[in-house]
């Protein structure tokens, strides 16, 4: 099955899924273009005996495949680029990427509960989900808004975000905006719940906010080992001094300055002792 992609992105893939499918610019068609040089109804692609063919339906303006301006029953084909007044459009067939699809993840999408229950769908690349016949994920469940949901896969990820629907989306009963899907999710989405197949995919945590969080104290400077004191010199006892060389120790200064006090009282007494002893003396002899 042939898919549509939009150049510039105003919008994701669309799949050839009818046989018969018509582009312009009016509400009525299968896919409605709104960019200029576009007809009311422009061009259509035709599905026989498995082969698409495109055809302009007499537009002013003409249209192109890969740069030449086609006229009825052109064969279209993976690879080709269409365009339309100033709108420019690719063709691919998934079914022909072979490896890059083999080595890609494969998610699906498994309806466990509404409108075609049990049925699974596989996603490739961004599908969008609603009412609409434009989507790629179409369902008439009424609870549902015309464009309500688009599963895109990013990277190994597949991912689901709000169209800004009118009663939202919920992801294991909790009600998001977008959200990283796991294999084994519930997702709810009007009337109608999937269940999400795939392979296990590492999320990165989530930083929890309110966590205390231990932050690294400023390093403090190595502490210095303490220099030791470095001993006085002894002083050196003088006796011991005096023993060693064999000379008698010469006394303090002020022990002798003593010793010769004493030796100068002991004559000045010695003196006065003879003094009256000679005057005792004489006064026998008289």
């Amino acid at each position: 099955m042939l898919r549509i992609h939009f150049v510039d992105n105003r919008q994701g893939p669309v799949w050839l899924a009818d046989e018969h499918f018509t582009l312009g610019a009016d509400s009525r068609n299968n896919l409605v273009l709104d960019a200029p040089g576009v007809g009311a109804f422009h061009a259509e692609l035709r599905q026989e005996n498995r082969f698409y063919y495109l055809t302009d339906l007499g537009t002013p303006g003409g249209t192109y495949v890969n740069g030449e301006k086609i006229g009825e029953h052109y064969q279209i084909r993976s690879g080709d680029r269409v365009r339309l007044g100033t709108l420019e459009l690719t063709i691919d067939d998934p079914a022909r990427t072979g490896p890059k699809v083999a080595n890609a993840p494969r998610w699906l999408l498994q309806v466990v509960e509404g409108e075609n229950q049990g049925h699974k769908y596989h996603i490739t690349g961004s599908m969008t989900f609603g009412r609409s016949v434009k989507c790629e994920l179409c369902f008439s469940d009424p609870e549902l808004s015309r464009r309500h949901a688009e599963f895109y896969l990013k990277g190994d990820n597949l991912e689901v975000k709000d169209l800004a629907s009118a009663n939202g989306i919920q992801v294991n009963r909790q009600k998001v905006i977008a959200a990283v899907l796991q294999p084994g999710d519930l997702v709810q989405l009007g009337n109608t719940r999937l269940l999400v197949i795939g392979p296990k995919v590492a999320v990165p945590e989530t930083v929890d906010e309110d966590a205390t969080v231990f932050m690294r104290a400023a390093d403090l400077p190595a502490a210095v080992a303490a220099q030791p004191t470095p001993p006085r010199p002894a002083t050196p006892n003088p006796l011991r001094t005096a023993s060693a060389s064999g000379a008698a120790p010469k006394p303090p200064a002020s022990a002798a300055s003593a010793k010769k006090s004493g030796s100068r009282l002991g004559l000045l007494l010695g003196g006065l002792v003879l003094v009256v002893l000679a005057g005792v003396i004489a006064q026998r002899m008289l």
